[in-house]
């Protein structure tokens, strides 16, 4: 069961995984990898969750930019990185 709240009216919604999948027009495999964070959250699927749930495409879209601009900072290491110096003209 999943649990969507609308921040308009303050309501929460139960719906099921294969319910939501089928709103979606998705398989509830390529659900399940979004929601266990296995697959990101790509254009098409910003569009789908932009008329299913509400919220831009851009958002979702921006929801999983910071997700995984999170999960780097956990783990790529840029102590060899160095800055550039540009001249400036």
């Amino acid at each position: 069961m999943i649990k969507l709240f609308r921040h308009k009216a303050q309501t929460r919604v139960d719906i099921t995984g294969r319910q939501l999948s089928a709103k979606l027009g998705v398989s509830p495999s390529t659900l399940s990898r979004v929601l266990n964070g296995s697959s990101g959250v790509s254009s098409e699927m910003a569009l789908r969750l932009s008329k299913a749930l509400g919220r831009s495409p851009e958002s979702w879209l921006a929801m999983q930019d910071n997700y995984d601009l999170w999960q780097a900072r956990q783990s790529v290491n840029l102590d060899q990185v160095q800055k550039v110096e540009f001249d400036v003209a």
